[in-house]
């Protein structure tokens, strides 16, 4: 983590000390907190105006729980002055600058990855596959915003070699401002789906909000990317400066996926036209483009796709992504309950629908944050199940958003439930040992709690 001079963040965040700052202006700050809940002695404190909690409140708490400095856009004389502080036009942008500063002195290689869905997985993949042969780190738990990614950078060690950034966005102009705060090296856009459509208003202008992250991309750089969607195609320019490169199952791709096959251990598929087999321990046609995009990140490094595939037999991704475990009674549960979009719901369907079961079960929740869309966005969910070529012997659906999959999905054996025990209840029910069951829905409907029933 950062570990510098009080005089040389002031620098890095064209801050002014104050008399205490200046007096000890060589000591050294290690780390950085926005929380005092979290706060590590000697770390450096900054405070946010919220627009309901001022963090300016807590510099003395701060001080207590052992911070050696503090940020404050407050004027001198309204904070203690016998407390070492720096002050700032704006914390949030005095963070981003010092993220900025200290990045350019670590000076890794930075992989920037975003996407509506598969970002935290791919971060995963590419770790994966890198860790191995050099010093990287990567994005902790989804601290992928303006505040979240310097966090993330300020945690750097001075010795990496490789910083696999994770990018996510509320608006447009979000992923062109992390694009440019960091000049990657690397660039990866996993997908398009809905995600944000009712702030953005179209599939289109997501594509083009995502694919700001080339903004910043070095022009010695390489974008990453998969022809399999129309959208992107229409936009991509490649014929730019910096390396283009795609993966998925387009023929068009430079890396075509074929021949894809569910196990027991996960998913195995073939590589055109290198002709290579790759294995994953996770399931799904989406995860095998992902690993792929990995694989060109990788190559992008340096490595050879060929020798470094066989990483993926120690992959560890973050949990509750498409995560299979065995109930009890020897049911398979595939827990993809950490968030939720149309696509991705559509994707987790066709996976579970491939697997060899004797009962296939879907416990789907709301998809949230669609606003006006959502009642279109559900029931193309359930248009999508009338025209799976699998076969789904119960749907279970919870959650207010959710009736409109139920009320339209061709499932004989369909239940929708406003409590999640009795959906619990009814499940343990019917699932056998030889059942697939899905959970899938967005954060906030937390379907992972059927397991704590079940």
């Amino acid at each position: 983590m950062i570990e510098t001079t009080i005089e040389k963040i002031a620098e890095l965040c064209d801050g002014k000390m104050n008399a205490r700052a200046e007096a000890m202006k060589d000591k050294k700050i290690k780390g950085v907190s926005i929380d005092t809940r979290t706060l590590g002695e000697g770390n450096l404190f900054v405070p946010f105006k919220g627009e309901n909690v001022d963090g300016h409140r807590f510099i003395n708490q701060a001080f207590r729980a052992g911070a050696a400095l503090s940020l404050t856009e407050q004027a001198p004389g309204a904070v203690d002055p016998d407390l070492p502080l720096i002050h700032v036009e704006d914390g949030l942008t005095a963070l981003q600058d010092l993220a900025r500063g200290y990045l350019q002195e670590v000076s890794p290689k930075v992989i920037a990855i975003t996407g509506s869905n598969g970002k935290t997985t791919t971060k995963d993949m590419v770790e994966c596959l890198l860790a191995p042969h050099f010093r990287v780190k990567k994005t902790i738990g989804n601290y992928n915003n303006e505040i979240g990614l310097p966090l993330t950078i300020l945690q750097l060690d001075r010795d990496t070699e490789i910083s696999i950034l994770e990018m996510g966005m509320d608006a447009k102009g979000d992923i062109r401002f992390l694009s440019r705060m960091t000049n990657p090296d690397i660039a990866i856009l996993t997908n398009v789906g809905e995600s944000h459509i009712e702030k953005l208003g179209s599939r289109e202008n997501i594509a083009e909000a995502k694919y700001e992250i080339v903004d910043g991309l070095k022009s010695s750089g390489t974008f990453i990317y998969s022809r399999d969607y129309p959208l992107l195609e229409d936009i991509v320019d490649r014929n730019a400066v910096y390396n283009v490169r795609s993966a998925g199952e387009s023929k068009e791709n430079d890396l075509q996926i074929s021949d894809v096959h569910q196990t027991d251990q996960g998913t195995r598929f073939r590589l055109h036209p290198l002709d290579l087999e790759v294995g994953i321990p996770q399931l799904g046609l989406h995860n095998a483009s992902n690993a792929t995009l990995a694989l060109l990140a990788a190559e992008a490094a340096g490595l050879d796709i060929s020798e470094v595939k066989d990483h993926f037999d120690d992959l560890v991704v973050t949990d509750m992504r498409m995560e299979q475990t065995r109930h009890p009674s020897g049911a398979t549960i595939i827990n993809d309950a950490y968030n939720a979009s149309p696509s991705s719901m559509k994707s987790a369907i066709d996976t579970v629908g491939r697997m060899e079961a004797g009962s296939r079960i879907l416990v789907l929740g709301d998809i949230l944050e669609l606003g006006s869309y959502s009642g279109e966005l559900h029931r193309s969910v359930a248009q999508h199940i009338n025209e799976s070529p699998y076969t789904f012997d119960h749907l279970f659906t919870f959650g207010e958003s959710s009736k409109a999959i139920h009320e339209n999905a061709e499932v004989e054996a369909k239940h929708h439930y406003g409590d999640i025990g009795e959906l619990a209840g009814h499940l343990a029910q019917v699932m056998t040992g030889d059942s697939v069951i899905l959970l899938k829905g967005s954060r906030g409907m937390a379907l992972e709690r059927v397991n704590d029933y079940i």
